[in-house]
């Protein structure tokens, strides 16, 4: 007996398992452990086999992040390298914060030229961006520039990347009450003409550019209950897209439309210009939601999503079984659906999702319906009071349980 006929003799027990173990929930083994006993010698064999290729799956996450990121780096060697801590970013480029005369006149000695200054994203942020001396590697860079000058901030202009994957398709149920003029912002890739988005701005070279990562996301708050979408490309066609510089200019012109609920469906790590461009945005009053990522709980932390105050989203499968390659954050606030469910795809067609991505915005859409006054706490609090608790995994509880939808 094979694992595809298992999955209609054991339903229950396998449906996370099935098609791949790519694809399954840690917490089902206990269970496939106390079926053992009474299957009969094929059945144990073949629970033993795809339990093995689980362990190796959920074992091997850190592993395949790795290979993931190695890969990436290797075929965009032209515009993408490590930086000081093994991060990809924008190549042959460091970020200055707050720079003055004296700090610019000394980067200038050390090799480093300036590509541009100015205000990040509009949000008093005063930035130098400074192409690194040739021949130098990224991380040398910024350590002889922060050698150069201490007591200033300089990073690297670190890249964020999406948080979904394929998944299996499942049906909808009625969704909750959104008030008609409720608003999400979306950073993320860019999207086709929609009858729900009412704004889409560029922040990357060839943005903005339709992609089918967005383009789900934004087929998922329309189906529950989001009439106004406004889109922030940071991708465009720029193999550095997602970088920390174009998401701070995506906040800025977020805010600069008023947006009060905005959806990051992208990781990447630590960045000092970008943790003070949320900083900035919530002292204005704006949610910013963000997905934990897709690395399992052994990863980095992921921010966005780990910034103080920002709304950390984990996801569940059909069965409110938290994603086993779900990553983690330094804090976690809700769940919502991030499998089990479909979204329209940019050619038109409805197609399976998997990922934490795609648990964001269904909490994003949430907050934008409870949203009614200006006190972020109080719409927290009735977010708090709608969330169905499952389990300190799911934070304060899942989230748009019945946004989960086929369509």
């Amino acid at each position: 007996m094979n694992a595809q006929t298992l999955r209609y003799v054991l339903p229950g027990l396998l449906a996370a398992l099935i098609p791949a173990a790519a694809t399954a929930q840690i917490r089902v083994l206990p269970v496939v452990d106390g079926v053992l006993g009474r299957a009969d010698g094929a059945v144990q064999d073949t629970l033993h086999t795809t339990t093995a290729a689980l362990d190796q799956t959920v074992g091997n996450l850190g592993t395949i992040r790795i290979d993931r990121i190695d890969r990436f780096v290797h075929d965009h060697r032209d515009s993408v390298e490590r930086d000081d801590t093994g991060a990809p970013a924008r190549a042959h480029e460091v970020l200055l914060l707050d720079p003055d005369p004296a700090a610019l006149r000394l980067a200038a000695q050390a090799g480093f030229t300036v590509v541009e200054q100015g205000d990040a994203g509009g949000l008093g942020i005063a930035y130098a961006r400074l192409q690194t001396p040739p021949g130098k590697a990224l991380g040398s860079a910024i350590r002889a520039l922060r050698h150069a000058l201490p007591g200033h901030t300089i990073t690297s202009d670190s890249l964020h990347f999406p948080a979904g994957a394929p998944g299996r398709a499942a049906a909808g149920a009625a969704l909750p009450a959104v008030p008609q003029g409720a608003s999400v912002g979306v950073i993320d890739g860019g999207v086709p003409p929609d009858p729900g988005l009412t704004a889409q701005a560029g922040f990357a070279s060839g943005a903005p550019h339709p992609e089918g990562h967005a383009r789900a996301i934004v087929s998922l708050l329309a189906g529950a209950g989001i009439g106004h979408i406004a889109v922030a490309d940071v991708y465009g066609t720029d193999p550095a897209g997602g970088n920390a510089l174009a998401i701070v200019r995506a906040l800025g012109w977020m805010q600069a439309r008023g947006q009060r609920v905005v959806s990051i469906s992208l990781v990447g790590p630590a960045n000092p210009l970008l943790a003070h461009a949320v900083a900035i945005v919530q002292t204005h009053g704006m949610i910013v939601v963000a997905a934990v990522g897709n690395d399992g709980a052994a990863a980095p932390p992921a921010y966005p999503a780990s910034y103080p105050g920002v709304v950390a989203v984990t996801a569940v499968d059909g069965h409110n079984r938290v994603l086993f390659e779900a990553g983690h954050a330094s804090h976690l606030d809700y769940a919502a659906p991030g499998a089990d469910l479909t979204a329209i795809g940019l050619d038109g067609r409805a197609h399976a999702l998997r990922g934490t991505s795609f648990a964001a915005p269904l909490v994003a859409a949430r907050l934008a319906a409870l949203s009614t006054d200006d006190d972020v706490r109080a719409t927290l609090r009735r977010a708090d009071q709608e969330a169905v608790h499952a389990g300190a995994r799911t934070g304060r509880g899942i989230l748009c349980a019945a946004c989960r939808q086929g369509l």
